[in-house]
């Protein structure tokens, strides 16, 4: 792996990307060697249970000594599209700059979810997740580093995962912010869906004034509905009364954690 860097300009830093697990060396020893500017580390969301919190307090203070900017975000480390959303938005904040995403740091579904954060982009020139191997495996208890020393890092590469179009998630988001008397069952009416992706600007109606309502619904069956239903399975449509109901399904509510 090549780890000397020119900078294209004085704006583009080497940022890297850590789960935080019971690792030290696998952080640490990437980050100086690959020369990395700034380092985002992601602890478990739930503090007080978090048996891996010393593990990231030791490892920011290795690297502030080594005067690399550290920043810090958290995800429950048990819920995979959580990591996923977090990574992303790390990625879209750094976007500019070369970001290097460790997928050996953490846990395996810390591995799965940045992996998978890196997918979502069209544009992945700037992303280069990397495995570092450790050179020595311990069975030690859960206040030590499982390894120490690394063996090698090495390049992993991307692939893309397709997604719905920017419109189409962006009426996902509209679905999922309905939810059902705190019940956490996204749903909404068809009429009303219609009314926020015209108001959103989602789609636009042309039409003559007595076919608008018309021409409304059906621009959003064939633009919104049909594909979020027959191509992604995000949403399905049910008939209660003289009202259609729009409902995320589950695999809706999943990707809705990461693509919105």
């Amino acid at each position: 792996m090549h780890t000397v860097h020119t900078m294209s300009s004085n704006l583009k830093l080497r940022v890297h990307i850590a789960p935080v697990g019971f690792e030290i060396d696998r952080i640490v020893i990437p980050a100086k060697k690959m020369r990395a500017d700034k380092i985002w580390l992601i602890g478990h969301d739930q503090r007080s249970s978090d048996k891996a919190r010393p593990f990231l307090e030791k490892v920011r203070k290795i690297l502030e000594k080594n005067n690399i900017e550290v920043k810090e975000a958290n995800a429950d480390r048990y819920k995979l599209f959580d990591i996923v959303r977090v990574v992303k938005q790390i990625i879209l904040q750094d976007r500019e700059h070369d970001i290097y995403l460790n997928v050996a740091s953490g846990s395996k579904i810390h591995a799965v979810g940045v992996m998978m954060a890196t997918m979502i982009f069209n544009d992945r020139t700037n992303l280069h997740p990397f495995y570092a191997q450790a050179k020595d495996y311990h069975h030690t208890k859960i206040s030590e580093p499982q390894t120490t020393g690394i063996e090698t890092i090495s390049d992993l590469p991307t692939y893309q995962i397709q997604t719905p179009p920017q419109k189409q998630i962006a009426a996902l988001k509209i679905i999922k912010e309905h939810e059902e008397n705190g019940k956490r069952v996204s749903k909404i009416k068809k009429k009303d869906l219609a009314e926020k992706v015209i108001e959103a600007k989602i789609i636009e109606v042309n039409a003559r004034i007595g076919n608008q309502s018309q021409a409304t619904f059906a621009s959003l069956d064939k633009n919104i509905i049909s594909p979020l239903e027959n191509v992604w399975g995000y949403v399905r449509t049910e008939k209660v009364g003289r009202n259609r109901w729009i409902h995320l399904t589950d695999e809706g509510r999943w990707a809705s954690e990461f693509l919105i």
